[in-house]
């Protein structure tokens, strides 16, 4: 029976795979009908089944799961052509047979044993992968509540589309480092709910928060969610059942009277069912590809920053309480714990989000979690020239700089895109060369085959096992690095970083906060006197003016562009001071009629040192760039 597979590599082109079979497997190893050679893929990773004019997805005990449209697939799942199956690096679209379109079967009915073949057996054991808790009979339940059947699922959440097949890499890429084991953020898709931003009065948004909290405490005693294991969480059966007790709860307090008239059920409904299984009312920001940022300053009070603006929203939790169920989600299966004796911890989403808790009694308000969102697509130095971020010459010079190894140093605020800058500029380094990168919460995501990636661990809860990066990159000198990428600089392994810059290690980067280039240089300063070392400041200057070549200082303005706003080369040492030179710099003109920045780019006239060597080596270089204007 025949059947097409449209598949992509995030990054990568897109291809169109024609089958005549009744199944194929997928995997890392060539036995299979699609080999995906990468190496966070199982041998045998996930199986394709057609029946009775139906497409199922079958994961075969893979390490790192099989997902349909963000959600772990539990068991055998029924698939249409807008379903996207996720596995490792890669998106499937399966089309059925033609004539025939897919339709819903209940769970039971797609797969008996005697139809399916038994998954193969894992590789390695996940050390996440727990049984699943026997849910409660439904005699369990409130006998006042009848047991009803739930309301089809509402569509999953919306996932990015592709990048043009044009701008993409050949597929498949290189075998890339899996960055972790994610955090296991809710995978069943959330209820569809919009976002709002903040337009109910306060004393509405109480109200609503009181009504919240009220159906999450009856939803906990018909339906005991505090004694199922966190690894339960991506049940079909799960939040089938939770659902439906939800919407019979509701459905109580509506015919009681206990619902003001102008609550939305459905919203209110969706709002606890996240709650109790999900990351609660933060779900549909995650799922909203506007919101770059979210911050929960206390259980009633949510913002999301879109295009560099931060909004507060109608969205809140039920309590503290639900904040921390959130937080406990997020930072379990990663290994860290957080309490009283140790109030913060850094995390990462499943997507590989970046999060930060912080609870009380350091945090006053209640608990406090901050996520920086992951972009799914890799963005390029073209992408920058069209956000205004850089001009061409500017990208060309820095690229020039990666590849013939320069030591870069990235200097900026928070939330400036030094991150985005660092991976961009990581982008340019040649596929022949071993990297490390070290970091303390995985963010960097590289294209290179061969690419090790190193992440920070904090202490476990008898304050012991703490590996930081100054360890991390004590220990990288050992593996034979041709690059060394830190994530961020913020204490004393700025030290050992210099001392790897001047030994052998020429073309690494590293990012650090400071608002100019001369800041950058004091940051770097004070940093080595947190190494513990005792050492001179003329020393110090001496190491930094000959390890760092060049910083490139990233600025975020006040209409929430993110823009380079200096380029500045190293020159040496005068006397007792590290002297530099800027290159390029951005100079700003004013404001428009909206709001935005006016400015514009512009070349010093000065050609960095190194560009006269490659001139006298006979490579050739492109001198155009440094004239007046960038």
């Amino acid at each position: 029976m025949a059947f097409s597979i449209i598949l992509t590599e995030k990054g990568g082109e897109t291809q169109r795979l024609d089958f005549e079979a009744d199944e194929i497997t997928i995997g890392r190893v060539d036995e299979n009908d699609i080999c995906l050679p990468k190496g966070n893929i199982s041998k045998k990773h996930t199986k394709i089944v057609v029946k009775d004019g139906k497409i199922i997805v079958l994961d075969l005990k893979s390490t790192n799961g099989t997902y349909v449209n963000g959600k772990k697939l539990a068991g055998p799942q029924v698939v249409t052509p807008d379903d996207k199956i996720y596995i490792g690096d890669f998106i499937l679209n399966v089309e059925p047979p033609a004539g025939e379109a897919p339709a819903d079967l209940p769970l039971e009915e797609l797969a008996p044993e005697e139809a399916l073949p038994e998954a193969a057996e894992p590789e390695a054991p996940d050390a996440y992968e727990e049984p699943l808790e026997e849910l409660p009979p439904e005699e369990e339940l409130p006998p006042e509540i009848p047991i009803e059947e739930p309301p089809p699922r509402p569509a999953p959440r919306p996932q990015p589309k592709p990048a043009p097949a044009a701008a993409k890499k050949p597929l498949p890429a290189a075998v890339k480092s899996n960055p972790g084991a994610p955090a296991p953020k809710s995978s069943k898709p959330p209820p569809k709910s919009k976002p709002a931003e903040s337009r109910l009065p306060s004393s509405a948004m109480e109200e609503y928060g009181h009504v919240l909290s009220l159906v999450h405490d009856r939803l906990i005693e018909a339906l005991d969610l505090r004694r199922l294991d966190l690894d339960t969480l991506g049940s079909e059966e799960l939040w089938k059942k939770t659902e439906a007790t939800i919407r019979q709860i509701v459905s109580k307090m509506d015919s009681t009277g206990e619902l003001d008239a102008h609550t939305d059920r459905e919203e209110l409904i969706a709002d606890v069912l996240n709650e109790a299984l999900g990351l609660g009312p933060l779900e549909i920001y995650l799922a909203d590809e506007s919101v770059s940022e979210i911050m929960v300053n206390s259980p009633s009070q949510v913002y999301v920053e879109r295009d560099g603006k931060m909004t507060r929203v109608d969205k809140a939790f039920s309590s503290s309480q639900a904040v921390l169920g959130v937080i406990e989600r997020i930072v379990a299966p990663l290994g860290r714990h957080i309490d009283e004796s140790s109030p913060l911890v850094d995390a990462r989403l499943a997507d590989g989000s970046r999060v930060n808790a912080i609870i009380p009694p350091l945090a006053l308000k209640g608990p406090t979690i901050t996520i920086r969102k992951f972009k799914r697509d890799l963005l390029t130095a073209q992408n920058l020239v069209e956000f205004g971020t850089l001009t061409p010459q500017i990208s060309e010079f820095l690229e020039t700089c990666v590849k013939v190894r320069r030591n870069i140093v990235i200097s900026g605020g928070t939330g400036s895109g030094k991150t985005t800058l660092l991976n961009i500029l990581s982008s340019f380094i040649p596929e022949t060369e071993r990297i490390v990168t070290i970091e303390d919460a995985a963010e960097l995501q590289l294209t290179q085959d061969h690419w090790v990636q190193l992440e920070a661990r904090p202490s476990n809860i008898e304050g012991k096992g703490a590996i930081t990066i100054r360890d991390l990159v004590k220990n990288s000198l050992r593996m034979r690095p041709d690059r060394i990428v830190i994530g961020e600089c913020r204490g004393g392994e700025a030290l050992d970083m210099l001392q790897a810059m001047n030994t052998g290690h020429d073309g690494s980067l590293t990012t650090l906060h400071a608002n100019t280039p001369r800041d950058a240089l004091s940051r770097l300063e004070t940093m080595v006197l947190m190494s513990g070392m005792e050492l001179p400041m003329k020393a110090i200057r001496e190491q930094i003016g000959s390890a760092v070549h060049l910083i490139v200082q990233q600025t975020r303005f006040a209409d929430g562009s993110r823009r380079i706003a200096a380029v500045s080369e190293i020159s040496g040492m005068e006397m007792d001071v590290v002297t530099m030179q800027d290159i390029f710099t951005f100079k700003q003109e004013g404001f428009d009629a909206e709001g935005r920045v006016v400015g514009r780019f512009v070349a010093t006239g000065f050609v960095p040192k190194f560009y006269d060597d490659l001139q006298r080596r006979g490579i050739p270089v492109n001198m155009d760039i440094f004239r007046e204007d960038a």
